[in-house]
């Protein structure tokens, strides 16, 4: 099981583009094109498959937003913010 992350971590580690919402980290994705949306959700999840840690993902027109906690440690965990860089690295 995996440590919760203080605050102070959080911030110092956590990536420009995320942002905290209570115990999660969230990130909306932009695209120009619903279907470019689509695959990379479907990115995401494969990546999150691998890592056996999911998130809630959720497909807009031109968006996918991401969520990210450790519901069994309830909070934000290294293992949350290293899924974030991961699916960072998908785009």
């Amino acid at each position: 099981m995996a440590e919760l992350l203080s605050d102070d971590e959080i911030d110092a580690q956590l990536g420009s583009d995320w942002e905290r919402d209570g115990d999660e980290i969230v990130r909306v994705y932009e695209f120009d094109d619903y279907l470019d949306g689509v695959a990379f959700a479907a990115s995401v999840g494969e990546v999150a498959e691998e890592e056996f840690h999911h998130p809630e993902i959720t497909i807009r027109y031109q968006e996918v937003e991401v969520r990210l906690t450790s519901h069994e440690e309830g909070g934000i965990t290294d293992k949350d913010l290293r899924l974030a860089d991961l699916f960072d690295d998908e785009l």
